[in-house]
């Protein structure tokens, strides 16, 4: 197998993936942080915080860091989310030794300037203001919150404006000494790389790490609910989520599955159903994600006010009916084709790799192996597709509305149908 994993002497991982006939390589720092470790006073930091390590250090301004990367042809970027935050750059294989250079600077060395910091978050209160703006975006944070309420877990990973406006350039600090250490961060590259070379840059560069102060985070507790937001739009927007099971369930295969027959795609029962046979919307869509303790399915749609007295009843009928008959054989290994494809194909691009072994080694503590993946979404059988739907619509439902939405049947309708 071409990935290989080590562990430093301070408890930081190194993996990586050689793939020789590559001219490039992709490398970063996954870290094993996001929103849900947030204290809820400062919802927002782990975005911002993420926003401002590209800002300088005692060595490099924030161009001085762009310019270095872009120069060689190399693209750098990063991302929060609930529960990973990353930071990576993808570019020649030559180049490598100063991808992680600007890496271990950044996050051992940030400034976070006064000056960025008062321009970030003007940034960032326009990215929140860009979200508000787009309802099939802004529509899940209502559901997020109202699945989650009063915990980090459910609260917007852009953080709150108010927030973010007041947010001191201490509680960033202190928010990378709690959680940058060694033991919650991945260094992952994948391309054409060499694992001893790059094991002894890591070690060598990334020496200046805080030291781990054993941080711990509140159980998910799902509550469900509704809220609905009653706004002048030309759609309604509507997600429906029930609560899912965890990334290590022996079940989330089945899961995931689970979502792709329902709503993963074109062939998929709420797409033929609801789009292609009554024409009642135009994206409609199911899936299942996972945390570290939980999990969560949801649908979600969009639609004309006229419709949507329909919409919800139909959609409530066909999660009841894949809970009473098994699916069948023909949309198993559909769905199962579509899921191993989508694990092949990520091979493909040298960042995919990355990403995702970093993400894999921070929640199962082992480097993926490909072929395991593969043989346990084909252990998933149609009985295990139907068990896994009987446990998950069987929760309390979470309904988030957002737009014109008189239309829509009440949320004691919704549990009665679902029970039906």
């Amino acid at each position: 197998m071409s990935i290989k994993v080590t562990e430093l002497e301070n408890g930081l991982r190194v993996i990586t993936d050689t793939v020789p006939e590559m001219e490039t390589v992709a490398a970063g720092v996954w870290a094993d942080v996001g929103t849900r470790h947030e204290d809820m006073e400062h919802n927002g930091v782990a975005h911002m915080v993420e926003h401002m390590m590209f800002n300088g250090t005692p060595t490099r301004t924030s161009r001085e860091i762009a310019e270095a990367v872009e120069d060689v042809g190399g693209q750098i970027n990063a991302y929060t989310s609930r529960e990973i935050t990353a930071y990576y750059i993808h570019l020649l294989k030559n180049d490598l030794p100063m991808a992680m250079d600007i890496l271990s600077d950044i996050l051992q060395r940030p400034i976070f300037p006064d000056n960025e910091l008062e321009k970030e978050r003007g940034v960032i209160i326009q990215e929140i203001g860009m979200t508000n703006d787009t309802p099939d975006d802004v529509v899940f944070d209502y559901y997020q919150e109202t699945a989650y309420p009063n915990q980090a877990l459910g609260a917007p990973i852009l953080g709150r404006e108010e927030i973010i406006a007041n947010m001191k350039k201490e509680t960033l600090y202190d928010y990378v000494h709690r959680f940058y250490t060694p033991e919650k961060l991945v260094i992952s590259a994948a391309g054409n790389i060499d694992h001893e070379t790059f094991v002894h840059m890591a070690r060598t560069m990334f020496a200046d790490l805080p030291k781990d102060t054993h941080q711990t985070y509140a159980p998910a507790q799902y509550k469900g609910g509704e809220v609905r937001v009653e706004k002048e739009l030309e759609q309604s927007h509507v997600v429906m989520g029930f609560q899912g099971i965890s990334r290590e369930d022996p079940d989330y295969y089945s899961a995931v599955i689970l979502g792709t027959v329902l709503g993963g795609g074109m062939s998929s029962r709420l797409f033929q159903e609801i789009r292609e046979k009554r024409g009642l919307v135009y994206s409609i869509y199911a899936s299942h994600s996972s945390y570290h303790d939980d999990g969560q399915f949801e649908i979600y749609a969009g639609t004309g006010p006229e419709s949507l007295n329909e919409l919800v009843p139909v959609t409530c009928a066909e999660i009841v009916k894949i809970m009473q008959d098994p699916i069948t054989e023909a949309e198993l290994n559909r769905a199962k084709a579509q899921i191993k494809a989508g694990i092949l194909m990520s091979r493909e691009s040298m960042l995919s790799r990355a990403n995702r072994q970093a993400k894999y080694l921070i929640n199962f503590h082992r480097a993926p192996d490909v072929s395991r993946l593969i043989a346990q979404v084909d252990a998933v059988t149609v009985y295990s597709v139907q068990k896994i739907a009987q446990k998950i619509f069987a929760g309390t439902p979470t309904l988030a509305a957002l737009g014109p939405i008189k239309n829509l049947v009440s949320y004691d309708s919704i549990r009665k149908n679902l029970a039906a």
